[in-house]
């Protein structure tokens, strides 16, 4: 639970760190109305997510831990495709923006392989291809790479820092933080730090402590 959270998110690199239990997953997770306020309001674009839920969805890209969580369709090529069912758009138009998502994340080799016998960093650059085949303005990462060797953590990584959306994303690898513009620190459902990531990772070292 979270008490007392004022936040205007408009950096392009926002990190989010805390303990375990902290709340800082219940914070990404109401970006984009996976969880919703008991009390207050969440706005995106001007957008209630309480209220406007499908609309901010629309804006707002989340990629979960465990990729397995979100691959849905048999092959990589299908579960991407799988994203845009929902725009319907033309046939032409879906083809070349899953084309154009698995070309991005390396994945165009694997288009038609079973999506959940990929390896654990493949699975999660399809579920990067899944999400951002749509588009949106901005992506809510919750801890992308805990799962992953370290390898397979620096590629998902750097892929992220790639992205040209903004960029939402709670991590304990806080070497991936150093080139974000803001960090948050969340412990007991509070904000205690809220700065540069020097800054707030110091903050955070002491919470930990």
């Amino acid at each position: 639970m979270l008490e007392d959270v004022s936040l205007r998110l408009t950096e392009r690199r926002i990190g989010i760190v805390g303990a375990n239990g902290s709340g800082k997953s219940t914070l990404a997770r109401m970006v984009n109305g996976l969880v919703r306020p008991t009390a207050g309001r969440v706005l995106v674009d001007d957008l209630d997510v309480a209220r406007h839920g499908r609309d901010v969805r629309r804006r707002v890209g989340f990629v979960f831990t465990d990729p397995d969580n979100q691959i849905v369709m048999p092959t990589v090529r299908e579960d991407v495709a799988f994203t845009l069912r929902r725009h319907r758009l033309p046939a032409d138009e879906v083809t070349a923006r899953v084309d154009e998502a698995l070309a991005s994340f390396g994945l165009a080799d694997l288009a038609d392989r079973p999506a959940h016998r990929l390896s654990g960093g493949q699975k999660q650059l399809l579920a990067l291809a899944a999400v951002l085949v749509a588009r949106p303005a901005v992506l809510v990462a919750d801890e992308p790479t805990t799962l992953l060797d370290a390898r397979n953590a620096r590629i998902v990584g750097e892929h992220l820092a790639a992205l040209p959306q903004q960029l939402v994303m709670v991590t304990h690898h806080l070497d991936a933080l150093a080139g974000f513009d803001r960090v948050l620190v969340v412990d007991a459902g509070r904000i205690v730090a809220d700065d540069v990531p020097a800054v707030a990772l110091d903050a955070y070292r002491e919470v930990v402590a």
